[in-house]
């Protein structure tokens, strides 16, 4: 049976990131991969539960660390296999104190790759049937092509063959004339002999000929397919991708065709040019007549090789800042970011062939008419020699230390409309000379627009612009002028992306409850469900306040997101109407709608006296959750009436699933282990959350529509409406609803 790690290698590019964000920041990948082994065999699940079982499985790490170290040594191979001693050393480091910490890593980080696995298996079992046939079918023309090329071989060293056997006779005819009786009767019987070897010759040729260009036309179509249809689709799902979007960016394909048909291509010029060398070679009878042909068929074949090449460099990785990999497109000036440059026909006669170049704005009308345009320039001047050194074999360029410095001065164009920083678009194109084999042009790739900005509080209102202008403009040539008059995004077009923003940062993208109560917020009572862009992002816009709740689930709350605990985007009106029907204590959680910066809370409702009660914590921000995380809350969360304590009044999460089994798992304090555990002859404390319960319940307020109405019930009846700023203590407050 294969491994689960082998199995994981085989996935695309696209669901091998997601195995290597498992273990960002736990443990680095290189372990898993080189401990596979081992890793699998051992029951990581029992360990995280029982620490003298993740003592025995930590161990038995090592001891099969120890063998493959013996194992290098013995056959000499300590400086190319893996690093074992190091190995070795950083999980002595790092986990001999607390195997059960490995152990826990361990369990959560299979589980999931067993996860990703399936979603795999899914997917290939309910894929894209059109995609799959049309690649398919593009598989099989470039089969073909390459089947063709390899005949066409065999049938021209079978027709040097039979010149050969020609230039034999002729060379040998007064032998073979010597041999004969009859010398007139010889000397017809040979001349006849070579006349028809000459013929065939001379009729093989023609048909070669025609099979070149047979295979040029096929070697046209797949060509146009390639540079016309499947890298521009490539391109468009590689923008979608850097706005967060789920699709596959991997260039096996384009590549393996890129690189096969490139091949094939420089094949048939080898063997046409095995074909013009017979004929000067022999000095065929035939040579003036084939000559004419033979120069077209190279034209046309040198035609296809150019338009393949030319469009073989690609920008693999757009610009991105490290710390900013899930928002690329934005870059600061001073401060360093990468990008990738590929070139797709990977032959190893074009190694070292190409220098590529990157330049700022080349040929942007916009840095020349639009007024205040900022000017920028690299940090140096940085060309790359394309290289197979790269970790997939790929022929790629890693421009991994520029950054940007602003120009003095700004451009005085005649145009009147002066953008902001973060709606300015700027480019970098890669140019490259491309010589080999009589073809000569210049390529040129270009990345998608970025934003460059000065400030990181410019970030959030840059990743909008990104956002906005890749999913409008999605053909070339780019619109840098698109926010001078931006259009507005419809609302489907909208929702697609805010869904994606969540699964690129908490896994999970939005379902169809949340996203609905996004559109009422956002597009309202707009009967073409547009969205402007200024509405989107000017000033108190809608992704201040979505951008605020994705720093929050990004940094306290992905598992929790992730594992479907957090209802997140629901309504007040809409909670009341989900739990009043539950039992009591049935809870759920939700995003704050007025706090700006991202804040989390959670409401539940209470049956008492035969009154329904739906009751909602003031929201927990950041701050509050950087100093216990929610589980934690929701676990140790308390009433007080008056002087009593009243209890935890949340018991299960909606619809119906009691608390410590939809989050247990994340509980990293109780009050039974704080009583317990003495540190330094103290007792642990455990900060309880507690929130000032009215006595008796206030009774639901109506629905009131008026802000002036609802001022007025509040200083009628404060005790409906009662609001307290936490204290020193971590004393929480709570608010009905």
């Amino acid at each position: 049976m294969m491994a689960q790690w082998q199995e994981l290698l085989r996935l695309d590019s696209a669901l091998q990131c997601r195995v290597s964000q498992l273990y960002e920041g736990k443990l680095p990948r290189e372990i898993r991969h080189y401990l596979c082994v081992a890793i699998e065999s051992q029951d990581w699940d029992s360990a995280a539960e029982n620490d003298n079982k993740a003592r025995t499985c930590f161990h038995a790490l090592l001891e099969y660390l120890e063998e493959q170290w013996n194992r290098s040594i013995q056959e000499n191979n300590i400086l190319q296999g893996p690093d074992f001693p190091g190995i070795r050393d950083y999980l002595l480091k790092h986990f001999q104190a607390q195997p059960l910490y490995l152990a826990v890593i361990l369990s959560i980080c299979l589980k999931e790759e067993k996860k990703i696995l399936a979603t795999a298996s899914e997917a290939q079992g309910c894929g894209n049937p059109v995609l799959d046939q049309k690649w398919r079918m593009l598989d099989n023309k470039v089969n073909e092509m390459k089947r063709r090329t390899s005949d066409l071989k065999k049938e021209i060293k079978s027709v040097e063959e039979q010149n050969e056997k020609l230039e034999f006779l002729q060379e040998t005819w007064q032998i073979q004339v010597e041999e004969h009786v009859g010398l007139a009767q010889s000397q017809a019987v040979v001349k006849e002999k070579c006349l028809k070897q000459a013929n065939i010759i001379t009729q093989t040729k023609k048909i070669l000929l025609q099979q070149i260009v047979n295979i040029l036309k096929l070697a046209e179509e797949i060509v146009a397919t390639l540079t016309d249809v499947e890298l521009p689709e490539w391109k468009h799902r590689q923008q979608m991708a850097c706005i967060g979007s789920p699709v596959d960016t991997s260039l096996d394909h384009l590549q393996k065709w890129f690189t096969t048909v490139a091949e094939e291509l420089l094949r048939v010029r080898e063997q046409l040019q095995k074909l013009q060398d017979q004929n000067m070679k022999y000095n065929s009878t035939d040579n003036s007549n084939l000559a004419g042909p033979m120069a077209e068929i190279e034209k046309f074949a040198l035609s296809l090789l150019t338009k393949l090449v030319a469009n073989a460099l690609v920008v693999a990785k757009q610009p991105a800042m490290s710390s900013l990999q899930q928002r690329p497109l934005i870059l600061k000036t001073g401060v360093r970011f990468s990008v990738t440059v590929r070139f797709l026909a990977n032959l190893p006669v074009f190694k070292h062939l190409l220098k590529v170049k990157p330049v700022f704005d080349k040929d942007v009308q916009e840095a020349q008419t639009t007024k205040g345009f900022r000017r920028f320039e690299f940090n140096r001047e940085d060309c790359k020699v394309l290289d197979v050194d790269a970790p997939d074999g790929g022929l790629a360029a890693e421009f991994g230390h520029m950054f940007l410095k602003e120009k003095r001065g700004r451009s005085k164009g005649s145009s009147e409309t002066r953008l902001g920083v973060t709606e300015e678009l700027h480019i970098i194109k890669f140019v490259a000379e491309f010589k080999h084999a009589g073809l000569q042009c210049n390529l040129e790739a270009s990345s998608l627009p970025v934003i460059v900005i000065s400030s990181t509080n410019q970030v959030i209102s840059a990743w909008a612009s990104v956002m906005w202008y890749n999913t409008l403009s999605t053909s070339e040539p780019r619109n840098l002028s698109l926010f001078a008059d931006p259009p507005p995004l419809t609302w489907q077009q909208l929702s697609h992306v805010l869904s994606w923003q969540f699964l690129s940062v908490g896994k999970r993208g939005l379902d169809e409850d949340q996203l609905s109560m996004l559109r009422d917020k956002i597009v309202g009572d707009d009967p073409d469900d547009l969205v402007p862009w200024s509405k989107f992002s000017k000033n108190e816009g809608a992704w201040i306040w979505i951008d605020g709740i994705l720093d929050l689930v990004k940094k306290h709350l992905v598992d929790l997101w992730r594992d479907g605990c957090i209802m997140g985007f629901v309504s007040r009106k809409r909670t009341r109407t989900l739990l009043q029907e539950k039992q009591t204590g049935t809870f759920l959680i939700r995003f704050s709608e007025s706090l700006k910066d991202g804040a989390v809370t959670f409401s539940w409702v209470e049956h008492t006296h035969g009154e329904t009660h739906v009751h909602a914590v003031e929201p927990y921000t950041k701050v509050e959750l950087s100093g216990m995380c929610l589980p934690d809350i929701i676990n140790l969360y308390s009433l007080r009436a008056e002087t009593n304590m009243t209890g935890n009044p949340l018991r299960f999460l909606y619809p119906d699933i009691h608390k410590d089994t939809a989050l247990g798992r994340y509980y990293n304090n109780s009050p039974l282990s704080a009583t317990q555990k003495v540190i330094d002859g103290y007792v642990k404390r455990t900060n309880i959350p507690v929130s000032t319960y009215p006595t008796p319940p206030p009774s639901p307020p109506r629905e009131v529509e008026d802000i002036e109405e609802m001022e007025l019930l509040q200083e009628l009846f404060p005790d409906f409406f009662y609001f307290c700023t936490p204290s020193q203590s971590f004393v929480d407050n709570s608010s009905s609803y």
